[in-house]
């Protein structure tokens, strides 16, 4: 994983579109793309407010034309849709950071000794449930945890033989 120490236009991005939807319910149109907020990727966005997630939604795949689209979608989701979270308030804006997550392709995993939860996140399917846990989070220090806290949140049961994916970000802070 990368990750870079100055503020990146992405986070810029998110960052402007958290503020304008909570304040104006409007978002901003992306100009001035760069080469890498033209590709397509799966991105995750994250709230955190004084050092404790404040929200987190993301997709794994694409969704939309543009990683700048991306960014936009699910940082409006992040402030306004984590359920397990109250919407962001206009109060709260000065006192959150951001975090833009770029994903990889997910690639299958045929065993778990190809995972790394410090390099990699993972992606667990089983039918039609999905659960998916980033990288290098605080407190996820092992494959097993990780893998565990994917099914959970995917509504996966320990008995459930899920697939498991690989797959790294590019996180910009």
């Amino acid at each position: 994983m990368i990750q870079d120490r100055n503020v990146h236009p992405l986070v810029e991005l998110a960052k402007k579109t958290i503020e304008m939807y909570v304040r104006e319910r409007e978002t901003p149109r992306p100009t001035s793309l760069t080469p890498e907020m033209q590709d397509k990727a799966g991105v995750f966005v994250s709230i955190h407010k004084h050092g404790q997630l404040r929200g987190c939604i993301g997709t794994f795949e694409p969704t939309q034309p543009s990683v700048a689209q991306e960014v936009i979608r699910n940082a409006v989701s992040s402030a306004t849709r984590d359920y397990r979270f109250s919407p962001v308030t206009p109060d709260e804006l000065p006192e959150l950071t951001y975090k833009v997550d770029i994903l990889t392709k997910p690639e299958p995993v045929d065993n778990k000794s190809e995972l790394d939860p410090k390099i990699y996140g993972v992606l667990a399917i089983y039918g039609g449930k999905r659960g998916i846990l980033l990288p290098d989070l605080p407190g996820v220090d092992d494959v097993d945890q990780q893998i565990d806290i994917a099914c959970s949140k995917g509504g996966i049961l320990p008995d459930e033989p899920a697939k498991l994916y690989r797959f790294e970000v590019r996180r910009f802070q």
